[in-house]
């Protein structure tokens, strides 16, 4: 049987995992998303605090041009040396604080579960920007915005996860997503031991079917999503060592194998894994990709603080 969650409001909402989310709250955040359009005034007197323990450049960003292209105030800061916690507040204690400063708490933490904690500390909406390895569902959010606006669907699509699928959050919580959707094929590419974890495929099993295997072959995929090795979440840099540049997708590559009409999409940063030479070719949608995490974010900062219209 389909397990779809369970459809809530949306007003007041914790954003921690896209397991949280039914169908119908994936596509109200796509509705929200492709109608919501700049407005100095919807937004006014709202302040969003941005709590960024871990570097980035597209999320912090994003979340802080969402926010502010809605007439809310942004305040926070992008590194746990910046912080109390590095004279040793603890995340709970720091929650507790800020909540009484913002109306919406944005946080990015490296440890799994932190958004979690945070959500069951604070009285305010907490959105999860990325807790270690384990989730990043507004990437999530932006990634499906992505497929939809490109292919015209998400139902029925064979779709490629590249790389490291064992550390990759985003990929964590786009499968998970995908379970919410109709005739979803998925094709998981990686080296042995960068394998999507057990945990995920289970949630896979007899909903979505899928293939393993080593082999780059992008061959009838619809989508193909490539991750970077992330050297930050391997314990052993000699693990990291003997994987790293296990794929690289070049011209050649994409020319060869990917219908015209295929889409490539990355959440960046990207290392060596595509080729800039692919940047030019039409099914390079990544930084596509990326700036759609503007109006994603902007449709989640509503819809937490407003509700749907």
């Amino acid at each position: 049987m389909r397990s779809r969650g369970s459809s809530r409001g949306w007003q007041g909402r914790d954003v921690i995992s896209i397991r949280d989310f039914s169908r119908e709250d994936i596509e109200a955040v796509l509705r929200e998303a492709q109608t919501l359009r700049p407005d100095p005034d919807l937004l006014r007197g709202r302040v969003m605090a941005s709590l960024f323990f871990e570097p980035s450049t597209r999320t912090q960003l994003s979340f802080a041009t969402a926010c502010e292209r809605l007439g809310g105030r942004v305040i926070g800061f992008h590194s746990k040396e910046a912080t109390s916690q590095a004279k040793g507040e603890t995340l709970a204690d720091t929650v507790r604080m800020v909540e009484r400063y913002a109306d919406v708490i944005v946080i990015r933490h490296p440890l799994e579960g932190s958004a979690r904690l945070a959500a069951d500390v604070a009285s305010v909406p907490v959105i999860n920007a990325g807790d270690g390895a384990n989730q990043h569902p507004t990437q999530t959010l932006l990634d499906l915005f992505t497929i939809q606006r490109c292919l015209g669907r998400i139902d029925g699509l064979r779709i490629g996860l590249v790389g490291d699928l064992r550390y990759g959050r985003t990929v964590h919580s786009l499968a998970a997503a995908l379970t919410r959707f109709e005739g979803v094929r998925l094709r998981l590419i990686s080296p042995p031991t960068l394998r999507l974890p057990e945990a995920v495929k289970r949630e896979l099993d007899g909903v979505l079917p899928y293939t393993e295997q080593e082999e780059l072959d992008l061959r009838d995929l619809d989508v193909v999503y490539v991750t970077r090795i992330q050297r930050e979440r391997f314990p052993d840099v000699e693990e990291y060592e003997r994987v790293k540049g296990a794929y690289v997708i070049t011209p050649r590559i994409v020319e060869e194998q990917l219908d015209k009409n295929a889409i490539i999409l990355h959440p960046l940063p990207r290392v060596d894994e595509i080729d800039p030479g692919v940047d030019a070719l039409p099914q390079a949608k990544y930084f596509e990709q990326a700036g759609n995490g503007v109006p994603v974010r902007m449709a989640l900062l509503k819809l937490v603080l407003l509700g749907e219209s």
